[in-house]
């Protein structure tokens, strides 16, 4: 469970007061507590809720919070030094994804992350869909291996072409996916090719799975094959990892003419492609291109199918679709380092998906993010005209270029401060960026009005 940033915060700021108390003092009231920190009474509540949780306050209802008592020989602290030999010099770096999952602090417009507001969200569909699937019998049994037939068969048909069932195989939502498919493909101390800039939670698996990414640059119409040619030759790299559909975080599509070339440099490196098919379902323009994988006989694409982002952040169901030996790979990595995903949640996608309310809800989501992508650009001419930006006809962002010479992290911390989340660029590229950007979301706010006061306290922001 997430706990509110602003009450983690809040809690910081009054354990060395709460520390210099004498057991049994009264601590300041809530209504003071309010006024001097500027937070709302929810956040002092929570804060307050935390210290108790670690002994250090006692509260009392009608009363207030007192210091609490404190054991008279405090036990000496652990000492976990033996851990450093231990664990070696490996390291896991969550930071580049740990923001991404952090609830924003409180009256801050939201203009990051990747999931869509609970306002466009099936949350009612689910919960239907929910309720659905634990009335079947077997639903808490194994299911099985490979996932639940009918789910494996509405993914084959949803992508189309040449893909069966057979080359279907049910897994724990996108992220995870992505791991075990790095995992079965790429030994470790090898080198993986993405686009520049890319997802950043690649960047995050391929470090933590001992990959080195290089950078293949990327324009407004998606990869450079002229450029992955030449980085295959380089390298020796044996995989590609990219998002060919309203790629994150530039919003770009790749071009028709590029899919051919991008599938013949893979092949002359006798390489494999990651196809990481995020966005399918977020797209309101012009009708996005089939997925690579339903015209690839030779199995050289391994394609990741996930619906979270058109859903909600827990349904972590999601599928890779491979064929040939790599596809028994990915099945066996996938079994020995998680067995499989809980048929509940397998269960409930097949009954949202299937449901004649399923469609409705995609038209219902085009519909507001076209909207909310126009509001955005709109904000944006309006209060930031010199900025030049992306304008994807797919996916929940803008990819904003900022002025030569902008630190773009400090901007982001700076406009977190003035009350607007945004993204900065720098962490999306694998090496040093060209240029600063900002990845500004239009999905994740709560509506069109607060994405107008988060691009003006931006703009104020960035003026000064």
């Amino acid at each position: 469970m997430h706990q509110d940033s602003s009450a983690l915060s809040l809690a910081d700021r009054l354990r060395p007061e709460v520390r210099a108390l004498r057991p049994g003092d009264r601590l300041p009231s809530s209504r003071a507590l309010v006024e001097r920190h500027r937070v709302s009474p929810v956040t002092v509540t929570r804060a307050l809720s935390l210290l108790a949780a670690e002994g250090l306050v006692v509260t009392r209802p009608g009363s207030g919070a007192y210091a609490a008592e404190r054991p008279e020989h405090a036990p000496e602290p652990s000492d976990f030094g033996w851990q450093a030999v231990a664990l070696g010099d490996r390291v896991v770096d969550p930071s580049g994804v740990t923001w991404l999952l952090t609830r924003p602090p409180e009256g801050a417009a939201v203009l990051s992350g990747g999931y869509l507001h609970p306002t466009l969200q099936p949350l009612r569909a689910l919960a239907t869909a929910a309720a659905r699937a634990a009335r079947r019998p077997d639903v808490w049994e194994v299911p099985p291996l490979g996932g639940v037939p009918e789910l494996r068969a509405w993914y084959a048909r949803a992508l189309g072409g040449t893909v069966a069932p057979s080359d279907v195989l049910i897994s724990n939502g996108g992220q995870q996916s992505l791991t075990t498919v790095l995992r079965a493909i790429a030994p470790p101390g090898s080198t993986i090719l993405v686009e520049s800039p890319t997802y950043l939670g690649v960047l995050a698996v391929a470090r933590t799975c001992g990959l080195h990414p290089v950078p293949v640059p990327a324009d407004e119409h998606g990869l450079r094959p002229d450029l992955l040619a030449e980085a295959f030759e380089q390298t020796g790299a044996r995989v590609l990892y990219f998002q060919p559909a309203h790629q994150n975080p530039s919003g770009a599509t790749l071009a028709a003419g590029r899919r051919a070339e991008v599938m013949a440099a893979a092949r002359a490196a006798g390489a494999f492609i990651v196809e990481d098919d995020y966005a399918r379902y977020l797209g309101f323009g012009t009708p996005t291109p089939s997925p690579l994988v339903s015209d690839d006989p030779d199995g050289r694409v391994v394609h990741i199918a996930s619906l979270t982002k058109a859903t909600a952040p827990s349904l972590r169901v999601a599928a890779v679709v491979a064929r040939g030996p790599v596809a028994e790979r990915v099945r066996s990595t996938q079994l020995v380092a998680e067995f499989f995903p809980a048929r509940v949640l397998q269960e409930t996608l097949l009954e949202l998906v299937t449901s004649p309310g399923w469609p409705r809800h995609l038209r219902s989501v085009h519909a507001a993010l076209r909207s909310r992508r126009d509001a955005l650009a709109a904000a944006l001419a309006r209060d930031l005209p010199g900025l030049g930006h992306s304008r994807p006809e797919g996916s929940t962002h803008l990819w904003l270029r900022l002025p030569d010479g902008t630190d773009d992290e400090a901007l982001a911390r700076d406009a977190l401060r003035a009350g607007v989340l945004v993204s900065a660029g720098r962490p999306f590229f694998p090496a040093e960026p060209p240029a600063p950007f900002l990845r500004v979301s239009y999905g994740s706010a709560a509506s069109e009005a607060e994405l107008a006061e988060g691009v003006r306290r931006l703009a104020t922001v960035l003026h000064s």
